[in-house]
């Protein structure tokens, strides 16, 4: 009887251990779940909480509706990133960079607004290159019998108004006022001439109304269904309107300028400019 008494006992602690073992087992696994699975959560909590970064882009007010569906294509892709859009004159752009104004990256229609900002070091060297071409027409509005087939047709008495850029600080306005001094028709034309703050004050003025005609690039024409294209003006006549884009050096956000700046340069981005009808440099 003692000894199955004895035996007893030993079956008894075997058991003991075994349950222990078992028990010290299973938490140290609940443990190491608890730590891969925070880790897990961490990661995500992680991802979600990552900097929001907010680039402030100036831009030509006539690359307005391409650069729009870019930002969408764009930040759907980068979630992080938020674009900021500041469209006006090219002119009146390249002053408030000058004057210290928070931008990441400019992008002009005209190289006479970039290449001072370059000279004076306040561009990324090296960031800045030539990214979109484009040409200047004159519109009228859509349901317009205007007569106004040719930039000598301007100075017929039934057109009453023209619109242009203001030319010091409206690159549309500069071409505008070349292509009319070559036809000799700049002085004559004063007048007529109403001046707007940017291209696409032009392109709503003559939407309205408020002039008979107005000069604006092929790009903003195709955009409105309230206008109609009247003539393209001779490209002779005026300097190639070329569309340069640069990384401001003051950026506080150099690396997600530079890939918003290659990303402009990309084919997606490319296919989207050529839609609303810019042309690429060759």
């Amino acid at each position: 009887m003692r000894k199955m008494h004895q035996n007893s006992m030993v079956l008894f602690v075997f058991m003991l251990v075994l349950v222990l073992a078992a028990g010290c087992g299973n938490a140290s696994e609940t443990k190491a779940d608890a730590k891969a699975g925070t880790g897990a959560d961490q990661s995500v909590s992680d991802a979600k909480q990552a900097p929001k970064v907010d680039l402030t882009i100036s831009a030509a007010a006539s690359m307005t509706d391409a650069l729009e569906e870019i930002k969408a294509a764009y930040e759907k892709a980068h979630p992080n990133v938020e674009l900021n859009f500041n469209f006006g004159g090219s002119g009146a752009l390249q002053k408030q960079i000058e004057q210290g104004a928070p931008a990441d990256l400019f992008l002009s229609a005209a190289a006479k607004n970039m290449k001072p900002l370059v000279n004076q070091g306040l561009m990324a060297e090296g960031k800045e290159k030539t990214l979109l071409k484009n040409e200047l027409v004159a519109v009228v509005p859509a349901d317009s019998e205007n007569p106004a087939g040719s930039i000598g047709d301007l100075g017929k008495a039934e057109v009453k108004r023209v619109a242009v850029g203001i030319p010091e600080s409206v690159p549309a306005g500069n071409y505008a006022k070349e292509a009319l001094t070559n036809s000799k028709l700049w002085e004559p034309l004063q007048p007529k001439l109403v001046q707007a703050k940017d291209v696409r004050q032009v392109l709503q003025y003559v939407e309205t109304g408020n002039a008979d005609a107005g000069f604006v690039y092929k790009t903003d024409a195709l955009s409105s269904s309230k206008v109609k294209i009247a003539f393209t003006v001779d490209s002779s006549s005026y300097s190639p309107v070329e569309y340069p884009v640069g990384i401001v050096k003051a950026t506080k956000h150099a690396k997600e300028a530079e890939e918003f700046y290659e990303y402009l340069q990309s084919q997606a981005s490319l296919d989207v400019f050529i839609k609303y009808g810019f042309s690429v440099p060759e």
